[in-house]
């Protein structure tokens, strides 16, 4: 379902219900598709929205618009909207450092943040060179194929490989551009000690876009508190390369919330 945000028709995929909602943002390149099977996992117990953010997916393309402060002036109007008691963000490599942003205004009804091999807080190790190929490449099969080898590790489907492709294929240039040139570059350090809720974080020990040691040189310093765990062999694409582990990860996740919660309630 579609949802006008800001002048921004944005596709918000919806499944489940409960009293806790689970917010998910994608990856650059991606699009809300790669929550699919994490949601039918957990929409059970949990109501589940993924977000196409603006540029990619099956949401609208501004030409302008593509800050990390954009995206989060987004989800928090489509929070609004949807007049949330009690959510969990669950943001993914770029959209990772979205949720750490959106974390540090203090949206009321934000439990925690579960981030998948977020992108730091700081400027994005991204080599130069990596950078130019990703900007010449964009709209050519044959460099979504590459950038697939090289963001993924364990093996998955044909048909997941082809949705990945696509999703790197119609994500709109102004998004692209503005990720690879202005958004991965921010520096919003000086907002993280704002962070007030529990943060978790998890990363494939084969991850080469963001690896393990990212994480721990420049994204856990600036955090109060954060956990920190990984997953054996896999890569950059934990949703879509081992979603049925990823899904765990977020239970357990969820079921420490809810238990630090009942204790804090009987003290």
């Amino acid at each position: 379902m579609k949802y006008n945000v800001n002048g921004v028709n944005l596709n918000v995929l919806e499944q489940g219900s409960g009293s806790t909602t689970l917010i998910f943002l994608h990856y650059f390149g991606g699009s809300s598709l790669e929550w699919q099977s994490v949601m039918s996992q957990l929409s059970a117990q949990y109501r589940c929205l993924a977000i196409d953010l603006r540029g990619y997916g099956d949401s609208d393309a501004p030409l302008t618009g593509y800050s990390i402060d954009d995206m989060l002036d987004d989800v928090i109007t489509l929070l609004n909207t949807f007049n949330l008691n009690k959510f969990v963000l669950v943001g993914h490599s770029m959209s990772g450092k979205v949720a750490l942003a959106l974390a540090a205004r203090q949206p009321e009804g934000l439990q925690a943040l579960i981030l998948v091999s977020p992108s730091p807080p700081v400027p994005e190790p991204i080599p130069d060179g990596e950078r130019q190929k990703l900007l010449q490449g964009y709209g050519q099969r044959s460099a979504a194929e590459q950038t697939l080898k090289n963001i993924t590790e364990a093996p998955v489907s044909k048909a997941v490989r082809e949705q990945i492709i696509a999703d790197d294929l119609r994500t709109a240039k102004p998004a692209w551009d503005a990720w690879l040139l202005v958004g991965s570059k921010e520096d919003i350090s000086d907002r993280m000690s704002a962070i007030s809720v529990p943060v978790h974080i998890i990363v494939g020990t084969d991850d080469r876009a963001l690896p393990p040691d990212v994480q721990h040189r420049m994204v856990l310093p600036y955090l109060k508190t954060a956990s920190f765990d990984t997953i054996e062999k896999a890569g950059h694409l934990l949703p879509w390369e081992v979603p049925d582990k990823l899904t765990l990860f977020i239970q357990k996740k969820l079921n420490t919330l809810v238990q630090d919660k009942t204790n804090v309630l009987s003290l």
